[in-house]
């Protein structure tokens, strides 16, 4: 795979001037690369290091002097983050996986396959399955019974999709995630001790212990177009109702959603995030890193998290959280600063007690 530094400027909507008819072959940091990578520093404090490399080009900022630079050519980018998705959508090479059905994977004689699929080794295909043209099913996925996934998805290694789940077009997966196991659903014969506490915010009183019986998911896992799941990402059937993630959302890897939880569209949710179940989140919603959600809240739209939130009430539409509980940012500050200054709070009040007792007695 190899394009010359025009085509890839064209492709990104860029301008670029030099030996615009240079071979590329890679992308590569300034110090790393060669002469036939394509050096990505977009900015002065990049650049700084293609002396310590042998590279011919380079994606520069609008108006760099990529001759003062020691280039042969340049392309000029005014938004770097943007032209590093489309340069590197031009340039991965993907995972080799052959185009057709490798004759280890198994696929049931009922399921329907799109055409221009690749289907790897020791895939799975259940019964009444189908999948749509121009996908790719990397080696060890398995695809339940009656399940859908649109055109063009992409499965890596030793993904799971579960019965009867519905997924849109373009679903990227990456290793290990598991869409559309059980959701986490016991109950107590009686009221559980948990029940109590949460209900008192106290001790568990008088209940007794008992053993935890199952709720079974009879609901599936529905996914729109252009969704992404990261490495062990897990979405779990819903009990009744389908679990949703909306078009256009991204999960990293390691994050969990509970069953019945419904996500919207075009909505991050960052590595180790945790939500519960029967959560509503809206659309657009950033949740950083680590954060966890309490069952049966919602979450407007808009609302983004820091990394590490713990939100356990309602979000209205547009709030910056941060905190355990996840309050408004700017209070959280305020709260932190203040814990800050609670040492030295502490040794004035203790200087102060000195002072005053040390005071002769009035007369």
């Amino acid at each position: 795979m190899q394009f010359t530094i025009q085509q890839i400027a064209e492709a990104i909507g860029a301008e670029a001037e030099g030996q615009i008819g240079l071979t590329i072959l890679r992308a590569a940091e300034p110090g790393d690369a060669g002469p036939t990578d394509l050096a990505m520093a977009m900015s002065p404090k990049y650049a700084e290091a293609l002396a310590n490399g042998a590279a011919r080009a380079a994606v520069l900022w609008d108006g760099a002097d990529w001759k003062a630079l020691g280039l042969d050519a340049a392309i000029f980018v005014q938004r770097p983050r943007m032209a590093m998705a489309g340069i590197t959508s031009m340039l991965d090479r993907g995972q080799g996986i052959a185009p057709g059905i490798h004759p280890s994977a198994i696929v049931d004689e009922t399921a329907e396959i799109g055409p221009d699929i690749s289907i790897g080794p020791l895939a799975v295909i259940g019964a009444r399955a189908r999948i749509g043209s121009g996908s790719v099913i990397g080696a060890h996925c398995v695809i339940g019974m009656d399940a859908t996934l649109g055109e063009r998805a992409l499965l890596r290694e030793m993904v799971s999709i579960g019965a009867r789940a519905q997924i849109g077009d373009r679903f990227i997966a990456q290793p290990g995630a598991r869409i559309g196991g059980d959701g986490f659903s016991y109950v107590t014969p009686e009221v559980s001790g948990a029940e109590n506490a949460r209900k008192t915010l106290g001790d568990q009183g008088d209940a007794k212990a008992q053993s935890w019986m199952r709720i079974h998911s009879l609901g599936a896992v529905e996914i729109g177009d252009d969704v992404e799941v990261g490495s062990n990402c897990t979405v779990d059937n819903g009990t009744i109702r389908n679990t949703v993630i909306g078009s256009g959302s991204k999960l990293d890897n390691l994050v969990h959603v509970g069953h019945n939880t419904r996500v919207g569209q075009d909505c991050l949710l960052c590595g180790q995030t945790g939500v519960s179940g029967s959560v509503e989140i809206g659309n657009n919603v950033v949740l950083g890193g680590q954060t966890g959600v309490v069952d049966n809240i919602f979450i407007g739209d808009g609302v983004i998290s820091g990394g590490g939130t713990k939100i356990l009430s309602n979000v209205p539409a547009g709030r910056v959280i941060m905190g355990y509980p996840g309050i408004k940012m700017e209070s959280h500050t305020d709260i932190y600063k203040a814990q800050r200054r609670l040492p030295r709070l502490a040794r004035d009040v203790e200087a102060l007690k000195k002072a005053v007792f040390k005071q002769p007695p009035s007369d």
